[in-house]
């Protein structure tokens, strides 16, 4: 079975050669395929705009946000880990990630919002720029926790680094949860399905090797 990342990853070219070839536009970016576990064949984005409500909104906006902070502290780990199945777990993160933020933001291009504007965060942890749509975001790291893992080496980094994304996942996959229930567009459901899925199976993980570490 072809990857996640790659199948989203090919579903992204697709949909942004269309774009393409109606109005001159930008470039998709690439990314590897991830080591995650093994999810259901799920539908991936279709290239028409379909049906969407402002929850498909606000989960597309806010969960860019959110995957962009996953993917900072997956950056962290190389220099400031020892542990190899972190290092392999934080890239598998960030290889996974990518992917679903470059199809969110054709999500949104196809629903006339501003990608960019999901990077605008309020106070709140809400994204801003968005007119209504724009909700806390469950799990982020704040900036003092940030700001220690950046401190941190060896298996004192690997702790915080563990209960850190431990906690963002979980809020990753509650937002996921509430557009599955409350979302319309079919490839954003579908999308947040499969973040349950992975993520789910990535708590299970990171939970176990935060056991294993304890004395």
């Amino acid at each position: 079975m072809r990857s996640i990342p790659t199948r989203l990853s090919a579903a992204f070219a697709a949909v942004l050669a269309a774009f393409l070839l109606a109005a001159c536009g930008g470039s998709a970016d690439s990314a590897g395929d991830g080591a995650g576990p093994e999810i259901p064949e799920t539908p991936v984005i279709t290239g028409e705009p379909a049906g969407y409500n402002a929850d498909d909104v606000s989960f597309a906006t806010n969960m860019v946000t959110h995957h962009k902070q996953a993917i900072d502290l997956s950056k962290l780990v190389p220099e400031r880990s020892e542990n190899p199945e972190l290092a392999a777990l934080a890239n598998q993160i960030a290889a996974v990630q990518q992917p679903e933020i470059n199809i969110m933001n054709v999500f949104l291009v196809q629903w006339n919002e501003n990608p960019e504007a999901a990077s605008d965060t309020g106070e709140d942890g809400s994204a801003e720029g968005h007119a209504g749509h724009g909700q806390p975001m469950q799990g982020m790291v704040d900036d003092a926790t940030m700001t220690k893992l950046e401190s941190l080496r060896g298996t004192e980094f690997d702790r915080l680094w563990l209960e850190s994304m431990i906690s963002h996942h979980q809020g990753a996959v509650e937002m996921a949860k509430a557009e599955i229930a409350h979302g319309k567009n079919v490839d954003a459901i579908a999308m947040a399905k499969t973040m349950v899925a992975t993520q789910e199976a990535e708590i299970v993980q990171m939970k176990q090797m935060l056991e294993g570490g304890r004395p």
